[in-house]
């Protein structure tokens, strides 16, 4: 254990106090009547019937004069100020307040006033500790601005700086409004396996597990698809499910190795009608979370109402760069990257991933309206169906907003046969050291083989979502608790 600052020896001198006068510094409960919020907003009738209200939470400011003090609580709601008079609460009472420090939790029965400054105020006739706090919350005027600390010691983070606790909320909601439109529309949500024995349905790295009973290796999931695409072949015809997924790669702005998605998959559809679903959820998500259609971030204004602007590909590298792509060989698309230089090294001779890069470089940043980004080559779409007017594309889209890729979809591969070949062609590029290509999959070669009717499916990141939705430029700022380096290696 660390050695105690002085300041630390004081609050746990205060604790031994506290229990010298045989009070409990951490009983079992405590019940109160009324939450911050609701004393504001309820003031006039309680404070004409002389209502006795009782609050709690964590002290967050106090003054002490003589025989009087004045301090914050905060609760889940807001804050309240608590007034208390020595004649008013009593002498042994009172006295407890030598025992109190910032970041104590009490709980407080009185009546509510407004001060001479009117503000609403509880005038205590009972004070109960409920927590002491043995460390010190971060200063007022300074509190957490070291991101590294916000991220590492969350619990501080939502305690001092504020709007944190605003941010999470809101992402409960959003998860919540798109559960419900889901639902409304007869989907059903299920769960499917995190641990699994082959891992399956992106392009990623996985962590990897020993399982000591099976003495079997396992894998955390990068994507919850080809389970999923099990249902379908098993006779459901709309499912989802909000899946933790894991992909053993770095960490970014936009990137956690941990995040978190809503996949569903809709039988008898394509990518057509999963674009109509995807732009109609977006907009009733903000319209259910925000309150319109119009969302701002970083400065811009975005508008959400369908429908979204649609362009291939190709044509949108066309409009940027001038050249077309679609028609030119592998090292020709090389010599390009290199001409705009772009680090594309490692990706020589690989088309797909050179059309990609080129893309994401100078195209994804100016899309900052919705956009779908539809028709993707061949070699990068190992699960999604040939083009029906061109067999070297693929029926699949990308949805982005402000220069940010919230969600993948297709018009899904039911075809075993081509899905075999798919299969192995991301083997040969695994044998020449795609790590993060795909693995051939039996068993679910075997589920097409029964049958899969025609289906669209759609990925999209929360993480990214509650970005664009709250306004905030990292995802560890919508991720109660990211991804961080040990603190032994932070300098």
């Amino acid at each position: 254990m660390e050695e105690l600052n002085e300041l630390l020896k004081i609050r746990r001198e205060k604790l031994s106090k506290l229990k010298e006068k045989n009070l409990n510094p951490y009983p079992y409960s405590f019940k109160r009547t009324h939450l911050s919020a609701e004393i504001i907003q309820n003031f006039d009738t309680l404070s004409q019937n002389s209502r006795t209200v009782t609050v709690a939470g964590r002290i967050v400011t106090f003054r002490y004069h003589g025989k009087t003090s004045f301090f914050h609580l905060l609760d889940n709601n807001g804050k309240i100020q608590v007034y208390v008079k020595s004649d008013e609460i009593g002498e042994e009472k009172f006295s407890l307040l030598d025992l109190l420090d910032i970041g104590d939790i009490v709980g407080v029965t009185g009546t509510v006033f407004k001060t001479k400054t009117g503000e609403i105020t509880v005038r205590a006739t009972d004070l109960v500790m409920l927590s002491k706090s043995l460390r010190p919350l971060p200063e007022k005027w300074h509190g957490l601005q070291d991101k590294e600390l916000r991220y590492r010691q969350r619990y501080l983070d939502l305690i001092a700086t504020p709007g944190v606790k605003e941010i999470f909320i809101k992402r409960a909601k959003i998860t919540k409004a798109i559960r419900n439109f889901l639902d409304e529309r007869g989907f059903v949500e299920v769960e499917t396996p995190i641990l699994q024995p082959i891992y399956g349905g992106a392009s990623a790295k996985p962590f990897k597990t020993y399982h000591n009973a099976l003495g079997t290796d396992l894998y955390l999931r990068i994507a919850d698809e080809l389970y999923l695409k099990r249902l379908i072949v098993g006779g459901f015809e709309k499912v989802y499910e909000f899946c933790k997924d894991f992909r053993n790669e770095g960490m970014g702005r936009n990137n956690n190795p941990e995040f978190t998605m809503i996949e569903l998959y809709w039988a008898y559809a394509d990518y057509h009608d999963i674009m109509e679903l995807t732009e109609n959820m977006i907009v009733a998500v903000a319209k259910e979370t925000l309150g319109s259609a119009t969302i701002t971030f970083q400065g811009d204004k975005i508008d959400l109402t369908p429908p979204w602007k649609r362009i291939s590909l190709f044509d949108s590298i066309q409009e940027k760069i001038g050249k077309d792509l679609s028609q030119k060989s592998t090292p020709e698309i090389f010599e390009i990257a290199c001409d705009l230089n772009l680090n594309a090294k490692l990706e020589k001779n690989n088309r797909g991933k050179l059309i990609e890069a080129i893309f994401e470089e100078k195209v994804q940043p100016g899309l900052i309206q919705p956009t779908f980004v539809i028709d993707y080559p061949l070699e990068i779409s190992p699960l999604a169906k040939r083009h029906r007017t061109n067999p070297n594309l693929t029926e699949r889209f990308e949805a982005y907003l402000h220069g940010l890729e919230i969600g993948n979809a297709f018009s899904e591969l039911n075809d075993p046969l081509d899905q075999r070949e798919r299969f192995e062609e991301q083997m040969k590029l695994r044998a020449l050291g795609d790590e993060e290509a795909q693995v051939l999959d039996e068993d679910f070669l075997k589920a097409l083989e029964h049958g899969m009717p025609p289906c669209g499916g759609l990925g999209i990141g929360i993480d990214r979502l509650t970005m664009l939705l709250t306004d905030c430029t990292s995802i560890r700022e919508v991720i109660l608790f990211p991804q961080m380096k040990p603190e032994s290696d932070v300098s």
